[in-house]
């Protein structure tokens, strides 16, 4: 089977660039720049990562043995961002300080093969705040900013760098130039979805073996296509657990009973009073994640100890790693509640994450692949710390019951507009903020509602949808005239990056 190995340095997209592999049919692992090793040049290729430091920093990740290993051997690679910086400054090349590019940026292409099939102007996203001044020997440059050199090859190895990053959607034809890469030194293409759908139940029958495992089923994507994959890999030694903490989707507990209810080992745990307490007076939405994520594990582990589970099954996705600042070189965006809330010792014998490799375009592939309806597989992410991260104050009824019944009106109109299945997500956010509206002739010292609704892929990336004005007056009206406190809603008008999007 064809494989690349992609060298993390703390880039945010690091797994997006294992991502874009996988979508190629290649098959994808990460290992942290730091730690690859000789072990792990038994691949077809390699990639190097970017990320947020520069080569000249004391501690920025290094690796020059793995580098000399990778350069000796003429595995085919590419570096990409930092990787190139990486790559130019141990052969070399000089890299300046400075002449930083954030953005779309359009380049010159040359006639290589890495880029064949494209025209000679390319939009594509750059993300650096170093940048190559000096050319290493050997190297030519083969497309070219109007700032510095965006691409080199080696003229005797099988080297590549970008200044670019071809993974992210706003390039272009990133996905092309990927392709190129991989068919130039000729990967195989044989890796899929079955295949990893095989693989996933045997590691985890292979893990619990026959002991009690217990999940967080939220009856959002990833926990229940989660759960389906575990339940038919271990059968009813899965005890699927369904916490209501007060901070759900309108309709969303008797929505998890009517669909799981019959088919897993289904508790409903009723939570609010305790999780409402814990957030008591909190505002920063970090320690919102970290209050909920920890409280979460508190329940699992007294339920777990009345069933007798040993394992503990969780639905993380790449995102949530990712934007948790899970690897060494990172930056953290925002913990989720499954990752960064976790506490440092788990009263289980093991944590088993069976998506934990995988995207949420993946996972949804993977739940149509596993026979489940639409109705689950597609339906708008919904984040672990729930409505509490969609406040910009405090976790009280009044705040949570607003934001609730706006978010259930936005997805009303979306659907009955035939629009809801064509987006990725939607939902209302209430600020804290008080503006003053005019409600029977009367000034009205109101609430503020802010609606995002956003399309994207994997969640990496995501830009705004532009509703038609009709649509946004619909919602906005219905939103102002059925909530009594609310007096303005806005429109969330900016891509991720560079804000995220959840706002909160």
């Amino acid at each position: 089977m064809g494989s690349v190995l992609v060298v993390d340095f703390g880039s945010q997209y690091t797994h997006l660039i294992a991502r874009r592999i996988r979508q190629l049919n290649v098959y994808s692992k990460v290992v942290e720049g730091t730690k690859a090793s000789e072990e792990d040049l038994d691949v077809d290729a390699v990639i190097l990562s970017g990320g947020p430091s520069s080569v000249y920093d004391d501690n920025a990740p290094r690796n020059d043995e793995f580098l000399d290993m990778l350069l000796e051997r003429n595995i085919p690679t590419l570096g990409i961002c930092y990787g190139m910086h990486l790559l130019a400054h141990h052969m070399g090349g000089k890299i300046s300080r400075g002449n930083k590019e954030y953005g779309i940026s359009s380049i010159n292409v040359s006639d290589d093969a890495l880029f064949e099939g494209l025209d000679k102007r390319q939009k594509v996203w750059m993300s650096h705040g170093d940048s190559l001044e000096g050319v290493p020997e050997n190297f030519s440059i083969i497309a070219s900013s109007q700032r510095a050199p965006a691409a080199l090859k080696h003229d005797d190895k099988n080297i590549y760098a970008l200044q670019f990053h071809p993974e992210v959607n706003h390039t272009e034809n990133g996905l092309v130039i990927l392709e190129n890469f991989i068919k130039m030194f000729d990967v195989e293409r044989d890796w899929n979805m079955d295949d990893f759908i095989v693989t996933s139940t045997a590691d985890i029958k292979s893990a619990i073996g026959d002991e009690k495992a217990i999940m967080a089923l939220s009856g959002g994507v990833d926990s229940s296509i989660c759960a389906k994959l575990t339940a038919n890999a271990i059968g009813r030694n899965l005890y699927a657990v369904f916490v209501d903490h007060g901070l759900l989707r309108k309709g969303e507990r008797q929505f998890v009973k009517d669909k799981f209810g019959g088919i897993l080992n289904l508790k409903i745990i009723d939570a609010k009073d305790r999780f409402f307490e814990k957030l008591k007076g909190v505002v920063d939405p970090e320690e919102k994640r970290m209050i909920i994520g920890n409280e979460f594990i508190k329940v699992f582990e007294e339920e777990a100890r009345e069933i007798g589970a040993k394992y503990l099954v969780q639905g993380t996705i790449y995102p949530d790693v990712i934007e948790s600042g899970s690897t060494k070189n990172a930056e953290v965006i925002k913990s989720h509640h499954n990752v960064g809330g976790l506490p440092e010792t788990l009263d289980f014998d093991g944590l088993v994450e069976p998506l934990r490799e995988l995207y949420k375009d993946e996972v949804r592939l993977m739940g149509k692949k596993l026979g489940m309806p639409d109705e689950l597989v597609m339906q708008h992410p919904f984040p672990g710390p729930g409505l509490a991260v969609r406040i910009t104050g405090a976790v009280n009824d009044e705040n949570i019951d607003i934001v609730r019944e706006a978010s259930s009106i936005l997805d009303e109109v979306l659907k009955e507009e035939g629009i809801y299945g064509d987006i990725w997500q939607s939902f209302a956010v209430l600020f804290d903020d008080r503006v003053v509206g005019v409600v029977g002739d009367q000034r009205k010292y109101g609430r503020f509602i802010g609606l995002r609704v956003v399309q994207s892929i994997d969640a990496m990336t995501a830009n705004f949808v532009k509703l038609p004005w009709d649509v946004l007056e619909r919602i906005s009206t219905r939103i102002t005239n059925e909530i009594e406190d609310v007096v303005a809603v806005s429109y969330f008008v900016s891509h991720k990056p560079p804000q995220t999007i959840e706002p909160c």
